[in-house]
């Protein structure tokens, strides 16, 4: 038999991947948002992952986009792809994929085959899941059905690194479904695979790889702070150093999305469940979850200097999406700067043409402007490096400007 995949939610992640597999596969990509479905099926993706042409090249290979469960019933490898976030109190939040855990269930038969992408703490496919899976469906795992788990790995925004050249890691509940599992990956990444030994390890590994990017950035950011005392440029401190062969090229900045800001939490939350309270990595959490706070009160003792009055001064923000020339504003720690300019009684104006103004207004609260102005502010926080901002013009005459991504010249002040 032919295998027929399920890709269950269809964002950043799902929908490149059953692009992917449906040059391949029969492939249905079932997701719960019915505007995301229609939008889909009319050939447009909003999160820019896949252009028109690409979308409307999985339609025309058969490939379904659906919210009806009975279409994917006879579907024989379900692969599990939604978010993983964290709620208020930092915890890691699995109710998207408990549900989509429950969908699988309801249509899953024997000897069908589950994958998980979605970042977790090691354990969680087997310890949370696969209960539900077998609670649902009355089937038996390892007997009924099987498991695997092969992390995401994709970059959002990026058009270089894509899901096929990206090298994918592998594992699954029984060395054969490993191998099966491997397999089936291995015919559309061209990058290659690595068949981890468990499901375990292959958790584990992709929940240390942006813990790992989320402390090393923040020890750069405690760097800029420190050196920012001194009176030094950090920029020039780090491009000196970066001509060591073996330095490692990170730079300052807010750390936020729904990766490197969040998937620290799952693996220190794991941790504590087992009675180890991790320090090295809720340090780094702690104080790049401060940066935003920090830049905000850079700006402010900037345009004291300048003499500027700070309650009722007009503040210009650029940027509110997470990374640049990407509209995901999921998690943006731009809003951290906002809020702390707030505090001091500021007016504060967003622009970013990359971020969708209904998704803005509804996350964050904020009216986007609809074009530029810059002479009308105190103030200028470059807080997100799009292309767009690389071509502006912008000038520290009478105002400040601040440059949180290190891509202009002529400016006040940056981490």
């Amino acid at each position: 038999m032919s295998d027929k995949i399920c890709i269950i939610g269809l964002g950043y992640v799902g929908l490149p991947l059953a692009h992917a597999f449906s040059l391949k596969y029969e492939v249905v990509g079932f997701d719960i948002s019915s505007w995301r479905i229609d939008e889909l099926n009319k050939g447009y993706d909003r999160t820019l992952e896949l252009s028109e042409v690409q979308v409307n090249e999985a339609l025309s290979n058969n490939m379904k986009f659906t919210l009806n469960v009975d279409d994917i019933k006879d579907c024989n490898i379900y692969i599990v792809t939604v978010p993983t976030p964290i709620d208020k109190n930092k915890r890691p939040d699995l109710t998207p994929l408990i549900k989509a855990s429950e969908t699988i269930g309801k249509v899953l038969k024997k000897d069908d085959i589950v994958i998980y992408e979605s970042t977790v703490y090691p354990g969680a496919t087997e310890e949370d899941c696969v209960p539900v899976l077998e609670k649902v469906s009355g089937l038996k795992f390892n007997e009924d059905f099987f498991c695997g788990y092969s992390p995401e790995r994709i970059n959002p925004g990026d058009k270089e690194h894509t899901v096929t050249k990206i090298l994918k890691v592998t594992s699954g509940s029984t060395p054969e479904t490993g191998e099966r599992v491997n397999d089936l990956y291995a015919s559309i990444i061209t990058a290659g695979t690595h068949l981890a030994p468990t499901i375990k390890v292959a958790e584990a590994a992709k929940v240390i790889e942006n813990s790992q990017r989320d402390i090393n950035i923040a020890f750069v950011n405690e760097l800029a702070i420190i050196f920012n005392k001194l009176n030094i440029d950090t920029n020039a401190v780090l491009e000196a150093a970066g001509t060591k062969w073996n330095f490692l090229p990170f730079r300052p900045g807010l750390v936020g999305g729904h990766c490197i800001g969040v998937d620290p939490y799952y693996l220190t939350h794991k941790a504590q469940q087992v009675g180890y309270n991790p320090e090295i990595i809720l340090a780094g959490r702690r104080l790049n979850d401060n940066m935003g706070i920090y830049v905000a009160n850079q700006v402010i003792k900037l345009m004291i200097k300048k003499g500027h009055k700070i309650e009722g001064s007009n503040i210009l923000i650029l940027g509110i999406t997470f990374k640049e020339n990407c509209p995901d504003i999921r998690n943006s720690r731009v809003i951290d700067v906002i809020e702390e300019l707030k505090e001091f009684g500021c007016n504060i104006d967003v622009y970013d043409p990359c971020a969708d103004k209904d998704e803005v207004k509804h996350e964050y609260n904020l009216d986007l402007i609809d074009s530029l102005d810059s002479s009308k502010y105190e103030a200028i926080v470059l807080a997100v490096a799009h292309n767009q901002f690389k071509k502006l013009e912008l000038k520290a005459d009478d105002n400040v400007v601040f440059d949180i991504k290190f891509i202009l010249d002529e400016i006040d002040g940056r981490l």
